[in-house]
């Protein structure tokens, strides 16, 4: 499963990467959808920094909150 930080964290990080990036969540999550189908969680965090150059921890967020949405899913 994903290598995550505390929740309070996690939201503080998604709450500030639409100001450091110009791009809503929503579209980031949709960029990882469109994007390539990988496995593990370091290597969805891999190709999101060197394809859209983002910060570790902004990566790391938007993978595990794609992950956390695609098993909410899962289970409707």
């Amino acid at each position: 499963m994903s290598q995550v930080f505390s929740e309070e964290t996690h939201r503080n990080l998604l709450a500030r990467i639409p100001h450091c990036t110009g791009r809503e969540i929503s579209d980031w999550l949709r960029t990882v959808e469109e994007g390539p189908a990988l496995f593990r969680f370091e290597e969805k965090v891999s190709w999101l920094r060197a394809e859209h150059n983002l910060a570790y921890g902004h990566a790391k967020a938007i993978i595990h909150e794609y992950d956390l949405r695609r098993a909410a899913r899962k289970l409707l």
